[in-house]
């Protein structure tokens, strides 16, 4: 059983990361980055809150989130936002008859979570969120978010910059990201 951590709003700014479950590159897969573009757009008008930098990686997302207002449940906003995707990622697996995939997600549903009605595991159960409260390690993190793409096994793209589900080209090259982020001098 997971262990449940409320991470405190004495922060504002947060690094955040969800996995698919067993890391399988369900985005990819499905083709459900709009899924966190939409999220992100959630995010920002029901909680006023602003993504900084992200980078939508095939089976994980990170993101760094800045909440304007201090009361916000972390742990609520991630969960219902997987919770959210995880019907539609499941629905497009459905759509493309992608049926091992769906029978290893099903597999992994305990008799706990089953019994609440749940069918699928999309995600993995928890998520790392780090507080951010100083420049050097907002910009730490902002530098792993870019490179992502292009370290370890991962060869998404020929230069960081030009990974297209990332910020990495609204920071380093001054252009326009698939969602605009909000710079992190200009709050």
């Amino acid at each position: 059983m997971a262990i449940r951590f409320k991470h405190s709003d004495t922060y504002s700014m947060y690094f955040c990361t969800f996995t698919c479950y067993k890391w399988i590159s369900l985005f990819e897969k499905t083709n459900s980055y709009d899924l966190i573009y939409n999220w992100f757009n959630v995010i920002k008008q029901k909680y006023n809150a602003e993504v900084i930098a992200y980078v939508i990686m095939p089976n994980h997302v990170h993101c760094i989130l800045y909440f304007k207002d201090a009361g916000f449940n972390l742990n609520s906003i991630i969960s219902n936002g997987k919770r959210f995707m995880a019907y539609e990622i499941i629905k497009r697996l459905q759509q493309t008859n992608q049926t091992e995939i769906l029978n290893v997600l099903s597999a992994a549903v305990s008799d706990r979570e089953k019994k609440k009605g749940q069918l699928h595991k999309v995600f993995e159960e928890s998520f790392d969120a780090k507080a951010i409260f100083s420049e050097p390690f907002l910009h730490q993190k902002i530098n792993y978010i870019h490179s992502n793409p292009v370290s370890g096994k991962w060869n998404l793209a020929e230069d960081f910059t030009k990974y297209v589900h990332s910020t990495a080209s609204f920071y380093e090259l001054g252009k326009p990201a698939y969602f605009e982020p909000k710079h992190y001098k200009d709050i």
